[in-house]
């Protein structure tokens, strides 16, 4: 007869610690008593504080070798009853004799061949401690009060219709710690730390099976994840609303499938350009995984604001992830246009895995920049916005870059020149040799050229990557590096074409788009071990 002290003593011993369940698939490879008292010698060796082991033979092989407490169990597949884990009188019998110090058992609410109480009273006549496995806090609060020792919430999640859920029940833990027993926490904790949440939690002990000693699930659930990312990925639809053009793309890692364009009517108004790309988009429904954004202008916490109204007059405050999730019905992503294209650039194109700064010379300016790996967007969702650095004007107070160095500043100026000419008309006039078009270009070039050098002696990145209709213009680039020359070598950035074009926001919004649900779904916890088998 086990005595009240010496069954407190052995949970106590338990307390805070480690207990493996050495239970090789059956039929397997391990499936032998001397796999066994390997996986039990290494556990010990490891710092294990107990052992659960199936079968009186492998309890005493592993008794026999062993010097911590073992917790023994039968297993029978019964066709009276669904009962499996040590159903009957002989089975404790069994496993007293055969060394185990705790015997456990089923102590669901089922149909079964012998009564809970008997059990116990078995267990505890022959000299052990008894563990009562159960599903539900009602089954823990019954054995409770029959007399187990210790309660094991081995069997949650196994007895209800359907597959088990992915997630180990640290609830029916905390509940059960209310009763005052011992609880021991079991059933998938396959990483620590979900076993170190049952500790929180209040649980005496925790027990790992096969995430510890049956490598055929753990290379299962190695096998399926690699799977499962190798497989063909739903792809992601790209939007990026321009001042002058919205695209939209299906995009499946760094490739576009197919591209479509409307234009921008800034006067529509924020809804009705978000509308034009539901409808473009249309006909794909139900082909992407999820949506994400590029748009000019500043998002902060899912709002749209504009920096520059004359590029897009976007009201002030615009709930944009909002209404993206409701007009396309998938998880969304917004950012800034020029920081997806930055990010573009940095994975796939002309910066790939090199600190950059990225400006984008079109229209307006924009930029982004990566650093360490991370794409700076600020406290407040301006970084990298270049183009709104203020630049002194002799005479005045001051301009933004975008309002001297952009291809509304060169067709301002070529206005004022007289000249009814666009960005792309005036250097169309540059390469036929017109010198009013060469002062414009070089004007925009050299104010460019003096605020390159104080953003390389900030962030100092590995390459600057020069986009945009202006920036990739024939011979911007090379005026740009002359009029960089009159600074100290410390101060001249390495430049680069920008390679991805037009696509490099589609390509980069996408790309965050996929981390960002990839790291959401490792924040909810859907783990390797989802419809594993209970090794209890």
């Amino acid at each position: 007869m086990t005595s009240q002290p010496a069954a407190t003593a052995l949970t106590e011993s338990l307390r805070g610690g480690l207990v493996v369940s050495c239970q090789p698939v059956p039929g397997g490879p391990f499936d032998d008593p001397e796999a066994v008292v390997r996986f039990a010698l290494a556990a010990q060796n490891a710092g294990a504080r107990g052992l659960r082991i199936e079968g009186a033979v492998n309890v005493a092989a592993v008794a026999a070798a062993c010097s911590i407490p073992i917790i023994g169990l039968i297993k029978r597949d019964l066709a009276e009853t669904p009962v499996r884990i040590t159903p009957w009188i002989e089975d404790v019998i069994a496993l007293a004799e055969a060394g185990a110090a705790i015997v456990a058992f089923d102590a669901t609410d089922r149909p079964r061949p012998v009564a809970v109480p008997t059990l116990i009273e078995t267990i505890h006549a022959r000299g052990c401690v008894a563990m009562a496995d159960i599903a539900t806090i009602a089954e823990a609060r019954n054995a409770s009060a029959l007399g187990a020792d210790l309660i094991g919430t081995t069997m949650s999640g196994y007895t209800d219709v359907g597959p088990p859920p992915r997630m180990p029940d640290i609830r029916l833990v905390w509940k059960a710690c209310g009763l005052g027993k011992p609880v021991l926490a079991e059933g998938r904790y396959n990483e620590p730390r979900l076993a170190a949440a049952a500790i929180r939690a209040g649980a005496t002990a925790v027990v790992v099976g096969s995430a510890i000693t049956r490598p055929e699930h753990i290379t299962q659930w190695f096998v399926d994840a690699i799977t499962g990312e190798a497989a063909p990925t739903r792809p992601v639809l790209a939007i990026d609303i321009g001042g002058s053009k919205t695209a939209v793309a299906l995009v499946v890692e760094n490739r576009i499938l197919e591209r479509r364009q409307v234009p921008t009517r800034p006067a529509d108004g924020a809804e009705a350009w978000l509308q034009a790309a539901a409808d473009v988009a249309r006909d794909w429904r139900g082909q992407y995984g999820g949506v994400a954004a590029a748009v000019t202008g500043l998002i902060r916490d899912g709002i749209w604001t504009a920096v520059n109204p004359a590029t897009l007059p976007v009201p002030a405050d615009f709930p944009l992830v909002s209404r993206l999730g409701e007009l396309f019905g998938s998880p969304v992503l917004a950012l800034n246009d020029a920081q997806a294209a930055a990010w573009g650039e940095y994975r796939f194109g002309a910066g790939r895995g090199r600190d950059l700064i990225f400006l984008t010379v079109s229209s307006g300016i924009g930029g982004g920049s990566v650093i360490g790996g991370e794409l700076l967007s600020g406290s407040g969702g301006l970084a990298g916005h270049v183009g709104q650095i203020p630049v002194p004007v002799p005479g005045q107070h001051y301009h933004r870059l975008e309002d001297l160095a952009s291809g509304f500043a060169i067709a301002a100026e070529a206005r004022a020149a007289g000249h009814d000419a666009d960005a792309k008309q005036v250097f169309a006039a540059m390469a036929a040799g017109e010198s009013w078009a060469e002062d414009i270009v070089a004007e925009a070039v050299d104010h460019l050229a003096m605020t390159l050098p104080g953003l390389q002696a900030l962030l100092d990145p590995q390459v600057m990557v020069i986009g945009g209709g202006v920036g990739l213009a024939a011979g911007f680039l090379l005026r740009l590096e002359a009029a960089l020359s009159r600074f100290p070598p410390a101060l001249r950035p390495s430049l680069a074409s920008a390679l991805l074009g037009a696509d490099a926001g589609l390509l980069g919004a996408a790309d965050r788009l996929k981390r960002q649900m990839a790291f959401e779904s490792l924040e909810m916890g859907l783990g390797p071990a989802a419809g594993a088998t209970p090794n209890t």
